[in-house]
């Protein structure tokens, strides 16, 4: 797998709030866990990610918030990043769309595809009418406008999106719309914009989305979310002009010489995907390869350009971008030539996670109603391992789920304490009291002894079956049920009997369940790094140990082994509620 190379972006995330558990589960710990297991097979990989600090949401919020946007974007932006750390999502860089070291740069891709496009005649000028507030003297943005929507009659809709029912909404067809800058009702009024034609990349897009159906054409067959919303809305709707400029100052600049482009800017939704291309040619600058050094990710066919979303994002991720990037083709390929934009070969999403609280009924995450669990909160008691485990163990891979507070202190105390936690436990306890803390002698293995060794070998591949198909829910029980399967050869070989009759067979023994630890610390790793790291020091590994070929190196006899410590805390309820 050596010679793979894979580009693995997350989802940028709005520059204008803190992260939750929510956002964790949807996006970034999946894509931090799967550009893990690619390094640990020798794959080439670049881990992209950003905030994304134009657009409206992060204007609306510096409004609210009293403060300037790019105060507000720079604040956001940093803790965001610390909250990743915290959690070990280990990001090979973390841009930013105005951020003063990438907005440069980010504008130049933006503008550069937005021109190549509109050279290729993609890009219809229309006149049309938008929502005008008269007191502040503007053109309103999709998300400066609320009202009630037409599709289910929630008053909870803004002009681009009902947050009740999901649908899309245009603010024009908002039932008693109100301007959210100064309450009043806004008019119609004419403005001008530039729209893509995604009618015209509609048959291309459709087979290309068709083919990912088949797991041959692209390795991981897609997750049937994204293929039932992105062919669906193509089904139900088609793909209609799409308006990719907005009346705004703050965003990337309209590039184009002509008097009605001025004062307006890109399209959030526009430029936001562009900071993949625009953060991978900062971090080829950065590693000294140049800013063109993109191109070896971004327009080569034999690297795999991997997306990691929300339910929220599929739409833009599996029908706007790439086509998007099908618009910048000179041929007809769906993929490119090589020298042009390669189309996703897989974009992960999850489905949205709501949230429960002790004696509650399940419910959405909201940051409005404080419903929530915010990461700097989490991280300034717990350590990070804990909720990667839960996170990924209840990961809404197919489905909404919940974050549970008693369901993650039970899989905390009951799964990771008392069955991973626990056979490290006394398997170096058991080492360091009767073989003088070194690995015992291997003897004359019989046969339970190697078909446990079998038992873990096959843990290797399957847990690697399953990463390699984004099936993060699975691969970590596989993990877990070799810890299981540690305990259960533990209780069946009853070393702590044997010790008092027949040392070679308890040596034997315990042999075997430090090679089942060894195995169990590589391909723990992309799930629980910290909880890795602690299990090679106390096996006394060196470097290799990550490396994913290696899982199944037998420590040699006599290997001095280190102290055992405690991998996991147990949780008490009264940490997370108080007393």
């Amino acid at each position: 797998m050596a010679d793979r190379r894979y580009l693995v972006t997350a989802a940028l995330p709005y520059s204008n709030g803190r992260l939750h558990v929510g956002h964790i589960a949807g996006a970034y710990l999946p894509a931090d866990t799967y550009a893990r297991y690619l390094r640990a097979t020798g794959t080439d990989v670049r881990f992209v990610c950003g905030s994304d600090d134009n657009g409206v949401a992060a204007l609306k919020s510096a409004r609210e918030q009293d403060r300037s946007v790019e105060e507000l974007t720079a604040h956001y932006s940093r803790a965001q990043q610390a909250d990743f750390a915290g959690l070990n999502i280990d990001f090979d860089i973390y841009g930013g769309t105005h951020q003063p070291d990438y907005v440069k740069t980010h504008e130049k891709f933006s503008q550069d595809l937005f021109l190549n496009i509109y050279q290729k005649g993609l890009f219809t000028k229309r006149t049309t009418q938008q929502l005008y507030d008269v007191q502040a003297d503007q053109f309103l943005p999709d998300r400066f406008v609320r009202g009630t929507c037409p599709d289910c009659g929630s008053g909870n809709a803004f002009g681009d999106q009902c947050e009740d029912c999901g649908r899309s909404v245009d603010q024009q067809t908002l039932i008693n719309p109100v301007s959210v800058m100064t309450g009043s009702t806004p008019q119609l009024r004419e403005t001008i914009h530039w729209y893509l034609r995604l009618d015209q990349l509609q048959s291309r897009l459709v087979w290309w989305l068709t083919q990912k159906k088949d797991a041959g054409a692209c390795s991981a067959a897609w997750r049937p979310i994204v293929l039932n919303q992105s062919l669906g809305r193509i089904e139900a709707e088609g793909l209609p002009e799409r308006a990719m400029t907005r009346d705004l100052t703050w965003g990337v600049p309209v590039p184009l010489d002509d008097p009605d482009a001025r004062g307006k800017s890109l399209y959030v939704w526009f430029d936001a995907p562009i900071g993949y291309v625009s953060f991978t040619a900062a971090l080829c600058e950065q590693m000294g390869e140049g800013v063109d050094g993109y191109a070896d990710w971004w327009k080569d066919p034999d690297c795999k350009v991997v997306h990691f979303i929300g339910e929220d994002n599929i739409v833009f991720h599996a029908i706007t971008w790439p086509a998007m990037l099908l618009a910048t083709h000179d041929s007809n390929s769906v993929q490119g030539e090589r020298g042009e934009y390669q189309l996703p070969h897989n974009v992960v999403a999850n489905s949205f996670m709501n949230i429960k609280f002790p004696g509650k009924d399940e419910e959405k995450i909201s940051k409005s109603r404080g419903t929530a669990v915010w990461i700097g909160d989490y991280l300034e008691t717990f350590d990070p391992d804990p909720l990667r485990y839960y996170l990924t163990a209840v990961a809404p891979e197919n489905a909404r789920t919940a974050f549970d507070f008693d369901d993650f202190i039970a899989r905390n105390n009951g799964e990771l304490v008392n069955a991973f936690g626990n056979f490290f436990n006394r398997t170096m306890s058991f080492a360091h009291k009767y073989f003088d803390g070194k690995v015992s002698a291997p003897g004359n293995r019989e046969g339970l002894d190697t078909a446990h060794l079998q038992r873990c070998a096959n843990a290797v591949s399957r847990t690697a079956e399953e990463l390699e198909q984004c099936r993060f829910k699975a691969a970590l029980s596989e993990v877990m049920a070799l810890a299981r399967a540690g305990n259960g050869y533990f209780d069946t070989t009853k070393p702590f009997m044997s010790r008092k009759t027949d040392m070679e067979a308890c040596a034997r023994a315990v042999n075997i369940c430090l090679q089942t630890a060894r195995t169990l610390t590589t391909i723990v790793a992309p799930f629980l790094p910290d909880t890795a790291e602690k299990c090679a020091k106390m096996l006394n590994l060196d470097e290799n140990w990550r490396t994913w070929a290696s899982a199944t190196d037998e420590l040699p006899q006599g290997r001095p082994l280190r102290e055992p410590e405690i991998l996991i805390k147990k949780l008490d309820a009264r940490e997370l509620f108080g007393d």
